[in-house]
């Protein structure tokens, strides 16, 4: 850090180096957050948020949870939208095993608010209109954040209105849906549906109808993903270990397939296809493919699954990057478990890409370029062993189980990066828990042990002190949050 302000001071460096080098730092101490939660209890009457410590929390566990959990389905889904006016990534929304959809606002807490409870701003009321089981996938409409997508098991596709939180569209897919995809840079509006049928079902949102099928996988697809560079292609993840290029303009569809096996690619061995394999055949993993996932660029897909490999693949070429992550990947869910990749605008330049992967009870923090384990993330929260289904306001899961109790292995089952200028990261998790992920260097550390030692002091000069470097400290982190979120021209 030291460096980079030595730098920018002889001006060798701008203003965007500062930045990226002080994000890089905050990403590598980001640790829970257990002061932060969401309660989306319907007895809840503090208002849309509260720092009360009071709060509903589940007669069991004792976590405040977002979500009751269902009866079968164990999955959460949470995503964030941005307004292209402000640039400011502060609604988020979270789905449950319950079927329930619930919308945050982030902006609500206090400034560096280290305890704080949330509440949703709104919920999608429960009518024969809107899912009836577990919600599997959301997200945002990407040239409009007025509306989302959701997918349920209940085999519907649903549009909603983030105004009014209520469905405006609905599509039966005769499947039970594991994720949907929506490409941010195509005009075209086909969302990309990954069912338990082996046919990837498209939905085009100009004509309210499905428009065609992409046949080629032998078994349940769990996971599609748009290309960020060309809007025509597209990527799925299946049961028959197989991840699978198409481009929905061709009659075909299939492009090719990936090969663990194959590090030269298409290529060849002489860069003009000698000894290059059929793009036809091979598999990328050892058993289900459950995630798929493009770098910022388009240049990388990055799979996973329950072989519990985590595979880098160049893209242009084809081929296997053979990057190693290590033996402590963990994958064996019947769902969609896909890395988080931290965007590449915001890492220090040559320091190689950050992704987060929801390994079960933990999140592991990789380097992407090599697979070097940096971090093991852990919350301090108990697994749900008991809890009571369909209490009053909570809707059944899959199962539709009218009583009794479950159990239910606390597991992370998706991971939300807020952004434009916040370096957060939220998770979902299998017991109906939200929780927050925030850096806590070093530097905050020592000011905050200072602080307690001069509470415990009785000193009233000591407390003084304490709380004019917290003032400080405060607005310091004020002055770093306007210059992140705002663009600095110079006249």
């Amino acid at each position: 850090m030291n460096s980079l302000l030595f730098n920018r001071s002889l001006g060798t460096n701008g203003p965007q180096a500062l930045q990226r080098g002080e994000t890089s730092r905050l990403i590598h101490a980001l640790q829970a957050a257990p002061g932060v939660t969401f309660d989306g209890s319907d007895v809840s009457t503090a208002g849309p948020s509260s720092s009360n410590a009071e709060k509903q929390k589940d007669s069991v566990s004792g976590e405040v949870w977002a979500h009751r959990a269902g009866a079968d389905s164990e999955y959460s889904a949470i995503v964030f939208k941005g307004s292209s006016a402000y640039n400011l990534f502060s609604s988020m929304l979270s789905g449950g095993a319950d079927s329930s959809i619930k919308l945050w606002d982030l902006e609500l807490s206090e400034t560096n608010a280290k305890i704080h409870t949330h509440s949703p701003i709104g919920k999608v009321a429960k009518t024969s209109q809107t899912h009836t089981f577990g919600i599997t996938h959301l997200t945002f409409y990407p040239f409009d954040s007025l509306a989302f997508l959701s997918s349920s098991y209940d085999h519907a596709l649903k549009i909603y209105s983030s105004l009014t939180l209520t469905p405006t569209a609905s599509f039966p897919l005769s499947s039970p849906i594991y994720h949907h995809a929506l490409s941010p840079i195509a005009p075209h509006l086909l969302v990309a549906c990954a069912t338990q049928h082996p046919s990837i079902r498209l939905v085009d949102l100009h004509s309210a109808s499905t428009s065609h099928t992409l046949p080629g996988h032998t078994g349940a697809v769990f996971s599609v993903a748009w290309s960020p560079r060309d809007e025509h292609i597209l990527a799925s993840g299946g049961a028959d270990g197989t991840v699978r290029f198409w481009d929905v303009r061709r009659s075909a569809g299939c492009l090719g397939v990936l090969d663990l096996e194959d590090s030269i690619g298409i290529n060849g061995e002489d860069g003009h296809g000698t000894n290059a394999r059929p793009r036809q055949q091979g598999k990328a993993h050892v058993g289900a493919c459950n995630g798929a996932v493009w770098s910022d660029d388009g240049a990388f897909l990055i799979t996973t699954g329950h072989d519990e490999r985590v595979r880098v693949w160049d893209v242009a070429r084809g081929a296997n990057t053979l990057v190693h992550f290590g033996p402590v990947i963990r994958n064996s869910a019947l769902a969609r478990v896909e890395p988080l990749l931290v965007p590449g605008n915001v890492i220090e330049p040559g320091k190689g890409g950050v992704m987060f992967y929801p390994n079960e009870r933990e999140v592991l923090m990789f380097e992407l370029s090599e697979g070097r384990l940096l971090r093991r993330l852990r919350a301090a929260g108990s697994k749900i062993g008991a809890q009571p289904l369909n209490q009053a306001g909570d809707g059944g899961g899959r199962g539709g189980s009218s009583g009794g109790l479950r159990n239910a292995k606390n597991r992370v089952t998706s991971l939300a990066w807020r952004g434009a200028g916040h370096v957060e990261m939220y998770s979902g998790g299998s017991d109906g828990v939200v929780r927050a992920w925030m850096p806590r260097t070093k530097e905050e550390e020592v000011v905050e042990e200072e602080e307690e030692q001069s509470g415990d002091s009785g000193d009233g000069d000591g407390d003084g002190e304490a709380a004019e470097r917290k003032r400080k400290r405060v607005a310091l982190d004020e002055v770093f949050r306007d210059l992140t979120k705002r663009k600095i021209t110079f006249t």
